[in-house]
C-alpha cells in the first residue's frame, strides 16, 4: 500500500478578506510541483466564505465540479438555467463542465459564513454536453456505514449524482473506537481521504481534523477511530497527466 500524507498545516492558504481558502493541490496563486493532482483528483478546495459574499459569473470547460456545503448556505446559479438554486449541508452539487459553462456561486446568508468543499475531477471524456446535478442525502445514512455520493455516469447506482469519470465519492460518520473497512473499486483506482472533523489511525499513522491522506496500489484498508470522526472519500482512477 502507497500512502501519500497530506497534513492541513501544509495545504496552500489564501485570505482574500471575504474567502479564506485551503488548497490540498495547487490552484490560483498557490503552486507545489509535487502536489498537482491525485489521480483524476486534480482540485480539493476547503472555502470559508463570508455573508453576502462570492465568486462572480466565470468560466469552466472540462472539468467535473463537484461541491460540498459543510455549513450555511450556498447559491448558486449557471447559464443552463439563469436561475439561483440553493444548496444546503446535507446536499451535493455535481456540474460537468464539458463544452463550456458560466456560472456564479455567492453565500446565501447575510450574517452567517458558509463552508464547503469544492472538488475538481478530470473527465474520462472531453467536451461532452454541460449537465448540473443536486441531491440530498440523510446524515442518518452515513452513520457507520458508506454513503456513496456520486458515481460515475455508467455506474448502475441509482442513488447517486452522476459525473463523466469512473470515481466514487462517499462520506461516513464513525463513532470513537469503531473500525472501518474500505474497499477500492479496482487496483487502477486511489483513495483521498479527508478528514472532515475528528482523529483516527491508518496503520501507524495519526490523522487529526483536515488532514488528508492519499492512498494507492491496495485493494483495501483499514481506519480505527479514535474520536469521533467524520470522513470524506474521493476514489478515482490513478491516471497521469
Amino acid at each position: 500500500m502507497k500512502t501519500i500524507i497530506h497534513k492541513k498545516d501544509t495545504r496552500g492558504f489564501a485570505n482574500h478578506g471575504w474567502l479564506q481558502a485551503n488548497h490540498s493541490f495547487s490552484f490560483a496563486g498557490w503552486f507545489n510541483p509535487e502536489r498537482i493532482h491525485f489521480g483524476a483528483l486534480r482540485v480539493l478546495n476547503d472555502d470559508i466564505i463570508a455573508p453576502k459574499m462570492g465568486f462572480g459569473t466565470h468560466p469552466h470547460d472540462n472539468m467535473e465540479i463537484i461541491t460540498i456545503p459543510l455549513k450555511g448556505v450556498l447559491k448558486h446559479r449557471d447559464n443552463m438555467h439563469d436561475v439561483w438554486e440553493e444548496v444546503l449541508p446535507g446536499e451535493v452539487q455535481v456540474m460537468s463542465a464539458g463544452t463550456g459553462v458560466q456560472h456564479s456561486e455567492i453565500n446565501g446568508s447575510n450574517n452567517e459564513y458558509l463552508s464547503l468543499f469544492q472538488i475538481w475531477v478530470i473527465p474520462k471524456v472531453r467536451d461532452v454536453t454541460p449537465r448540473y446535478g443536486q441531491k440530498s442525502f440523510k446524515v442518518d445514512d452515513r452513520k457507520g456505514k458508506l454513503q456513496t455520493l456520486v458515481t460515475s455516469i455508467k455506474d448502475a447506482d441509482t442513488t447517486s449524482l452522476k459525473i463523466h469519470q469512473d470515481v466514487k465519492i462517499s462520506r461516513i460518520d464513525l463513532e470513537e473506537g469503531e473500525t472501518f473497512n474500505y474497499n477500492l473499486k479496482s487496483k487502477d483506482h486511489g483513495v483521498y481521504v479527508m478528514n472532515i472533523s475528528g482523529t483516527y489511525n491508518l496503520a501507524d499513522t495519526k490523522l487529526s481534523s483536515r488532514d488528508a491522506v492519499g492512498i494507492s496500489e491496495t485493494d483495501s484498508f483499514t481506519i480505527k477511530t479514535i474520536e469521533t470522526t467524520e470522513l470524506l472519500f474521493i476514489e478515482v482512477p490513478m491516471i497521469s497527466l
